[in-house]
């Protein structure tokens, strides 16, 4: 893996888990919209819609970087529109790029011949 695709799949983990955070800020902040006299919706959703733009591009990034399938692409879009999906994928991005680093050593040390 060159270190633009390292990159790419470390940005779309590190913001991964932000825009859950936001996503489920923006939940509870309905609620209280609806329950009580506290609206921050209106700046809830613009901090969640930045992240969950920056998300898409990061995603966009990766998927062409990382040459995914088309279904681990899809898995990873849909965990952005879960509530908590956000920190699935950060886990399932860190055990992938932990993974890489591990071949890419074994390569090096040329006990891998992939």
């Amino acid at each position: 893996m060159d270190i633009k695709t390292a990159s790419s799949l470390h940005r779309l983990r590190l913001v991964s888990a932000p825009e859950a955070v936001s996503f489920l800020l923006l939940l509870v902040c309905s609620v209280l919209k609806r329950t009580t006299d506290f609206n921050a919706v209106p700046v809830m959703g613009a901090i969640h819609g930045l992240l969950f733009v920056v998300y898409v591009i990061f995603w966009l990034d990766a998927w062409r970087r990382v040459k995914w399938s088309l279904g681990t692409a899809a898995l990873y879009f849909v965990l952005s529109v879960l509530p908590a999906g956000g920190f699935f994928a950060e886990r399932k991005l860190r055990r992938e790029a932990e993974a890489e680093v591990i071949a890419s050593r074994a390569r090096r040390e040329g006990t891998v011949s992939a």
